[in-house]
Parts: C-alpha cells; sequence; structure tokens
C-alpha cells in the first residue's frame, strides 16, 4: 500500500485486521470486504470509512516484509505458531467484537513489533511497575488534564496524582478490585479506557487515554498483569485458565433506561445503566465519578427472577417495555424505550441470574448496599 495509506491527520484505525486463521479462531464470517494478501497473511480493507470519510485500510504494508518467505512458504497456521510462541498468559487477546486500537495493537505486535517472538520486549507491561502520564477526566468539570500514573505490584495498587511532584497520591487503586475496559465511544476518544475499582463498597469510575495507542494497550495489559499476579497468590491452585477470564471484564451490557423508586409510586426517570457482572449500577450521567446507585443481582436458587413487563398498578413511566427484576428484599422496576433494548436487557440479566455464585459472591451480597 502506498504511503499516502498510511497516514491520514496522524491516524489510521483498522478494521477486521486479523489474518484468516485468527478470525477462523473466532468463529466468525468476514463482513463484505476485500482481500489482499501481504506476505503470505491475508489482510483486509473494508468499506466502512473513518468520520472524514477515509476507507479504514491495514496499515501494516511494513509488517509483512521481514517474514515474507516463511510466511509465504509455510502458511498462516505456521506464522501464528511462530509469532505468537511467547505470549504471555496475561495478555489480552482481542476478538471481534472488540475495539479497533486492541486489534491493531495486537496484530503490530505479533509482526511488526514481534514482541512475542522477544520476551526483552514485553517489558513495558510485564516488570511489575510501570509509571507514566495519561489524560484523566476530571470528576466535576468533565476536562481531560494530564495526570501521573503509577503502578506497582508490589503495593498491589495503581495510584494516580494531582501535580508530578506531589509526595501522595490523589487515589489509590486496589489491584484486588479493579477492572479496565476500553470504552472509545462512551469516552469520545479511539484509545479511551474506563478504569473501576470498589471505594467503600462502591464502584469509582475514571476514564483515561493516552494519544499513543500503544501505550495506553501497555497499560491496559499491564494491569491485566498485575491482576494475574495478585490471583496467582490468593488462588495458588489455580490454573491459568481458571485466572485469565479474571483479569478484566467487558459490561454485559449499557444503556439508558427509566427506573422509579422503593415506593414503586414516585416517577419513573431516564437513568443510564452498567451491568458489570453482578453490579447493576445507574448513573445520571455515562460519565460519572460515582453510580448513583447498585443493585446486586443474584441467581435463582437464591430468589432471584428477571420478569418482563411491571406490575399492572404501576404508572408514570413514559417508555413502554417494562423489566421487573425481584430480590430477596424488593422488586425494581425499570423501563425501556423499544422492544430490542427490553430483548437486550432481560437477557443480560437472565445470564447472570441463570449462573450459581460464588463463595465469594455471597460475602459481596451480604454486604452489599441497596440503593434504590
Amino acid at each position: 500500500m502506498g504511503a499516502n495509506q498510511q497516514s491520514h491527520k496522524g491516524e489510521i484505525l483498522l478494521s477486521h485486521a486479523m489474518p484468516d486463521s485468527d478470525w477462523e479462531r473466532e468463529h466468525q464470517p468476514r463482513p463484505e470486504s476485500r482481500s489482499q494478501v501481504l506476505g503470505g497473511v491475508w489482510t483486509w480493507t473494508t468499506g466502512a470509512p473513518t468520520e472524514d470519510g477515509t476507507p479504514t485500510f491495514l496499515v501494516l504494508s511494513s509488517v509483512f516484509h521481514i517474514s515474507r518467505i516463511f510466511m509465504t512458504s509455510h502458511g498462516n497456521e505456521a506464522a501464528r505458531a511462530t509469532f505468537e510462541s511467547k505470549v504471555p498468559p496475561f495478555y489480552y487477546r482481542p476478538t471481534f467484537s472488540d475495539c479497533q486500537l486492541l486489534r491493531e495493537q495486537w496484530i503490530r505486535a505479533k509482526y511488526e513489533r514481534q514482541e512475542f517472538l522477544h520476551v526483552e520486549k514485553q517489558e513495558p507491561y510485564s516488570t511489575g511497575y510501570r509509571e507514566g502520564l495519561l489524560w484523566k477526566r476530571g470528576r466535576d468539570n468533565g476536562q481531560f488534564l494530564s495526570r501521573k500514573f503509577v503502578l506497582t505490584e508490589r503495593e498491589g495498587a495503581l495510584k494516580y496524582f494531582n501535580k508530578n511532584d506531589a509526595k501522595e497520591p490523589k487515589a489509590v487503586m486496589k489491584i484486588e478490585h479493579l477492572n479496565a475496559t476500553f470504552q472509545p465511544a462512551k469516552i469520545g476518544h479511539p484509545h479511551g479506557l474506563q478504569v473501576t475499582y470498589l471505594k467503600d463498597n462502591s464502584t469509582r469510575n475514571i476514564f483515561i487515554y493516552h494519544e499513543d495507542g500503544k501505550e495506553i494497550v501497555d497499560w491496559f495489559n499491564a494491569l491485566r498483569a498485575a491482576r494475574f499476579h495478585y490471583l496467582q497468590v490468593a488462588f495458588p491452585g489455580a490454573s491459568d485458565a481458571d485466572l485469565v477470564p479474571k483479569l478484566s471484564r467487558n459490561y454485559l451490557k449499557e444503556g439508558y433506561m427509566e427506573k422509579t423508586g422503593p415506593k414503586q409510586t414516585e416517577g419513573f426517570r431516564k437513568r443510564w445503566f452498567t451491568m458489570d457482572d453482578r453490579r447493576l449500577m445507574y448513573f445520571k450521567d455515562p460519565l460519572d465519578a460515582f453510580a448513583r446507585g447498585e443493585v446486586f443481582i443474584g441467581s435463582k436458587e437464591s430468589g432471584y427472577t428477571v420478569l418482563e413487563g411491571l406490575p399492572p398498578s404501576t404508572q408514570s413511566h413514559h417508555w413502554p417495555h417494562g423489566i421487573t427484576i425481584v430480590t430477596p428484599d424488593r422488586k425494581f422496576l425499570f423501563t425501556c424505550e423499544t422492544e430490542s433494548d427490553q430483548r437486550e436487557w432481560i437477557a443480560a440479566f437472565q445470564k447472570v441470574v441463570d449462573r450459581p455464585m460464588l463463595p465469594q459472591e455471597y460475602a459481596v451480597e451480604a454486604h452489599f448496599k441497596h440503593k434504590p
């Protein structure tokens, strides 16, 4: 591909940038697209343009010539076996549903930087310590300001400082309760990362990004590495396969619903909801630092049920498609704007209710504060 395709306003996003073997592993059909072979590895361009109308081209022309002879002779499967030979167990392997940044950096890490052939190139996310500046959204004013972040596995914490020379951190986020998930659309930046942690048994959100895509993905994998090493100590008998799904998680569902209060006579109000594992949180704004309320959703064996619709006497709701969540303590009433939203929320809730609770989840349930 020409140099003009490699740079447009300094940034070109990938779309579906995986060799055939990677896509086959995900068991997902490719979208309508045009294929091209670079050095024996299939790459793809799609018709989906960026916001300014530029097609999303795969920008890896310099990546593949390094191993052109090898891959032309041996094919994609051998290439994958070679270039993924030393992937750390904690390193996030993106799927078809992940954001473009994760897919792009996965390809670049494998073929361009060859991080999984040379272990020394994994230092940015594998040493147990990382320090740097990130753009963080202010809790009150919504402005993104540069802040110093320090990740230290020895202290089991991610910290950030309002000033570079500050001795005391503004916040200390324990690795034990930390989660990170990419949220480019919500944050309004293609490298946007949402980090959550527990503060006084309530969820606190911070929203960060880095202008360099590799930097923010390295931070993401460094957080996963710290979580991995923490869990190895906490659960010494667990296998890597048991621990990896616990390193970070994407939300089961997010979006707007209406809710009413505990008396069920209050007016319904539109709120932003996030289903994070068994925590259903609601916010006035999607980028709020703290939830207005949280609901623990347990299993059906523990008396939790999801019902379509609302009790017959319910009034004052604007949206027509109701959902009732029955817990041992009370009923929670929600409404959705569309029937498809209702179906998606019910499916997300049902997935949680159908899953048996783990021993540690009973402890969370016991200490959880149900907030209307």
